[in-house]
């Protein structure tokens, strides 16, 4: 099998130090925290997180309002439902107290009208006997 000839160990020893060394040095090149730069930074990441902050509690009032409003809305239609409801339930009532006199005021005047065939038929008997007792 045929290796790569081009690098040695000690290339590639040389090459993995040059880059820890590389890797080193940036870390090191790291400015320090009193730096105007890095200041400036958390300065505007501190304004990122400030305004974040601010707009999740916005969401979260407007949510809040959103429900409150949605509460009430629900709230107001049921008390319209049950208004709605009773008086519907007075409706019935007025209605079927309308047909319990209705049947009422009919049953008298069949009771009036059944009396006054009573009389009638009885009239017609009396006169009947009194044609009777004439030719007697």
């Amino acid at each position: 099998m045929a290796t790569y000839k081009g690098v040695s160990f000690q290339d590639r020893q040389k090459s993995m130090a040059e880059a820890k060394k590389a890797l080193l040095e940036k870390f090191k090149a790291r400015p320090a925290a009193d730096d105007p730069v890095v200041i400036e930074r958390e300065a505007q990441s501190r304004a990122i997180f400030v305004a974040r902050e601010a707009r999740a509690a916005e969401r979260a009032r407007q949510k809040a309002e959103q429900h409150a409003a949605m509460q009430a809305q629900l709230k107001a239609d049921e008390e319209a439902r049950e208004a709605a409801s009773i008086a519907e339930a007075a409706r019935l009532q007025l209605e079927a107290e309308a047909a319990i006199q209705a049947k009422d005021r009919l049953e008298i005047e069949k009771k009036a009208e059944r009396d006054a065939r009573y009389a009638a038929r009885k009239g017609r008997k009396a006169e009947a006997k009194s044609e009777k007792r004439r030719y007697r």
